[in-house]
């Protein structure tokens, strides 16, 4: 979900994609991209340079994942405070007595 989300403003290049999604290695992060580009969600670019450049971007198909996705991102950011408290709800009301 949030290197979708990262790449809704444009191509990225690795380190770049890895800075804003934050919280992630390179590895991981590697191997989701590998993913989302295997399902036809990311495009991954290849520049023939020394050291060659890759820049990955979205596709169509992942361009029509971004609107829902950010929209159901934004539903849980509204909703976290809820989420929560029902969740403290629930975990008093399992405690025993």
């Amino acid at each position: 979900m949030l290197v979708i989300a990262a790449l809704i403003t444009g191509p990225h290049r690795f380190s770049a994609l890895h800075q804003k999604v934050g919280g992630i290695s390179q590895k991981m992060l590697s191997q989701n991209l590998k993913s989302l580009v295997r399902h036809g969600l990311v495009d991954r670019r290849v520049e023939p340079t020394v050291p060659p450049q890759v820049t990955y971007s979205l596709t169509g198909l992942g361009e029509g994942l971004a609107e829902p996705l950010c929209a159901m991102m934004i539903w849980f950011g509204n909703n976290t405070d809820a989420m929560i408290e029902a969740q403290e709800r629930h975990d008093a009301a399992a405690k025993p007595s």
